[in-house]
């Protein structure tokens, strides 16, 4: 393996050993709030201490910071790669700045966003750093299996870190609403991101083993996807 290829393994890594386990750890913190809130509400006494509510909180918000991390992470990859395979900044210099501007700004809205405290702040930093991810899914380089949109890992990964923000912008909303509106639509919307990111489980290893190594994508990428056939290679002995 060569440097570009180990590179390539970093974004499944921080995967299988952060954001998993994170996601663990916050799904186990918001059954144990629910199951304090429905036993409070009961009027019985909970031996569930308030502390998981805090928890939950704070780590999901962590997991957000993780989700988005590691989404722009993804991405740098592929986008890295292609600028410097075409030696984008010789051909189009400002697409070059533009790109990294992208990651910059999705960098610090995603701050912003957690130190922000007013709805409309909430709601624009929000929109900014979802904005970012989008555009920058959009460069070149970035393979999307866009005919597959439905089993895409590319698809469901930004989706995920969607719903991720979404679920960071709204948690005033939840403490503030007394009809439970925001904390329905915030376990609902989360349910979803769980199930995307077990899809992310499992088409993660399917693209883990479709990319070939650098020095086989030559050979590789001249395949018929179609016809799963690729050209019967020369081992003819050179006379």
């Amino acid at each position: 393996m060569e440097l570009v290829d180990f590179l390539g393994l970093v974004h499944p890594a921080i995967a299988v050993t952060i954001v998993f386990p994170c996601i663990g750890i916050v799904s186990y913190f918001a059954w144990q709030t629910r199951e304090r809130r429905l036993q409070s509400a009961d009027g019985g006494k909970s031996k569930i201490p308030p502390i998981v509510g805090g928890e939950h909180k704070r780590i999901g918000e962590w997991l957000c910071i993780a989700v988005v991390g590691l989404c722009l992470l993804g991405l740098a990859y592929p986008i890295g790669k292609n600028i410097i395979k075409k030696q984008l900044w010789n051909q189009n210099l400002f697409s070059v700045i533009f790109i990294l501007l992208m990651f910059v700004l999705a960098i610090i809205c995603l701050v912003l966003l957690l130190r922000a405290r007013e709805r409309l702040w909430r709601g624009v930093f929000a929109t900014l750093t979802g904005t970012s991810l989008v555009i920058l899914g959009c460069q070149d380089g970035v393979f999307r299996r866009t005919s597959e949109w439905y089993w895409s890992h590319y698809y469901i990964g930004i989706t995920a870190s969607l719903l991720m923000i979404f679920s960071v912008a709204i948690v005033q909303d939840i403490y503030q609403d007394r009809s439970h509106r925001w904390r329905l639509i915030h376990t609902i919307l989360n349910c979803v991101a769980l199930l995307l990111f077990l899809g992310q489980g499992f088409t993660g290893s399917r693209d883990l083993l479709e990319i070939p190594l650098n020095w086989q994508e030559s050979y590789i990428y001249q395949c018929n996807y179609v016809q799963k056939t690729c050209l019967t290679p020369n081992n003819q002995a050179p006379k």
